[in-house]
């Protein structure tokens, strides 16, 4: 064990001093495993922070949820223009099937416009409105960093109230949350009386859907100044008392729907119930496209990186076969003269391994501005083992040729 254990030390003494009398070709021989190991750290740091900001913004919208709307958002059987033909959800039928639904144990009514807001200078063209009612509250996870939601009293009086999402409230007052609290912004030219500021809880996946990056106001006040023939589309968002009961409240919201609608037996559903579930699925197919991109990438580069340090080995047998052949007549075995050149290999490759990671980390603070991301110990721990399997892989040819080589021929070599 100890004879083992010294022809390895002693393989990779050997080897760390032939690749230092060749640092030039050492660095240029690690460029494809840099690549190959940023691509596949830089790829897990991403998918890992697409993850984690979606689950972010599913919990602040309240992963129970269920949303009866005229459009469906993820429709893969029928045609845009047939939903844009369905008739609206209206505000009454909010109210017929508010009245008869049994299980949930929250509903509340929205409606979606864009305006635009002004606070003593600042601008924010085209914001993403959201106007419901104060039961919406109920049905996420908000949580403030100042102030409050809309009550009941202002939320049935239609007052110019409006709760700020946490980006949105940055770019109108720079100075902190509890400086917007009682400030009076004008959203479409309308002054509104800011009660209250989100923390950041939403999610980049989500887009405009971002809590962050919305304003929420009275749905009577949108009736009264913005919309006053109620033409706009409901969409009804629907909690469920548990996960466990989705599917309960889901089809009691279709019988309720249809009966709300006057649908005969055989008349199709003319609205839709979506599921947060959607969006998992459209996410999934998201990270699996980028997972592909990152696997091709990832391969292509180990492949030209270890044909790479493969040439390179080989060169560097036949530079030292003097060498080889002076250890093998002093009583060196093949298995050291293998083992050195695979050790020789796999140093070159956890070299660049090392600097990949450090690229990737580079990468990582970039990502970092837009996802919650970060390289974790798994990660690393991932890129070492490829880089050790790739040396072994492209340096065992190298290395088994110089370990049969013949020591009387090795000697004659010029």
């Amino acid at each position: 064990m100890r004879n083992l254990l010294f022809e390895i030390w002693e393989g990779l003494l050997i080897s760390y001093r032939a690749l230092k009398e060749n640092k030039v070709r050492a660095i240029l021989t690690t460029l494809g495993i840099v690549i190959g190991i940023w691509a596949v750290v830089t790829m897990s740091t991403a998918l890992k922070g697409i993850d984690l900001a979606f689950q972010q913004g599913v919990s602040s919208l309240g992963s129970d949820n269920l949303y009866i709307d005229k459009w469906a958002w993820f429709n893969n059987e029928e045609p845009w223009w047939k939903l844009r033909n369905r008739k609206n959800l209206t505000y009454d039928e909010y109210e017929k099937y508010k009245k008869l639904a049994k299980l949930p144990i929250a509903i509340a009514p929205s409606v979606f416009t864009r305006k635009t807001l002004e606070y003593d200078g600042a601008r924010v063209e085209s914001a993403f409105i959201t106007a419901t009612t104060s039961e919406y509250l109920q049905t996420t996870n908000f949580t403030f960093a100042a102030g409050r939601f809309f009550n009941e009293l202002e939320s049935k009086g239609g007052r110019n109230t409006v709760a700020l999402g946490f980006e949105l409230a940055k770019q109108l007052f720079p100075q902190g949350a509890d400086y917007a609290i009682g400030s009076i912004v004008r959203i479409g030219g309308k002054k509104m009386k800011v009660v209250g500021v989100l923390d950041k809880q939403g999610s980049w996946v989500m887009g405009d859907f971002n809590p962050d990056n919305q304003a929420y106001i009275p749905i009577e006040f949108l009736f009264k100044n913005f919309n006053k023939r109620r033409r706009k589309s409901i969409t009804i968002n629907v909690r469920a008392p548990n996960s466990q009961s989705v599917e309960a409240v889901k089809e009691e919201a279709i019988g309720i729907m249809r009966r709300v609608r006057g649908l005969a037996y055989n008349e199709k559903n003319d609205f839709s119930i979506n599921q947060q579930s959607g969006l998992l699925t459209q996410i999934n197919a998201t990270v699996s496209v980028i997972q592909i991109a990152g696997f091709f990438i990832t391969g292509l580069s180990l492949f030209v990186g270890a044909i790479g340090i493969m040439n390179i080995m080989f060169v560097s047998v036949k530079e030292r076969t003097r060498e080889i052949g002076i250890r093998k007549a002093i009583g060196a075995k093949r298995r050291s003269i293998l083992g050195q050149f695979i050790a020789e290999a796999s140093l070159i490759c956890l070299f660049g391994g090392f600097i990949g990671l450090l690229f990737a980390g580079s990468s990582t603070f970039l990502i970092n501005q837009w996802l919650p991301a970060s390289i974790q110990i798994d990660t690393v721990a991932l890129a070492f083992t490829i880089s050790i399997l790739t040396g072994i892989i492209a340096g065992f040819a190298p290395a088994y040729t110089a370990a049969k080589l013949d020591p009387v021929d090795a000697l004659r070599y010029e």
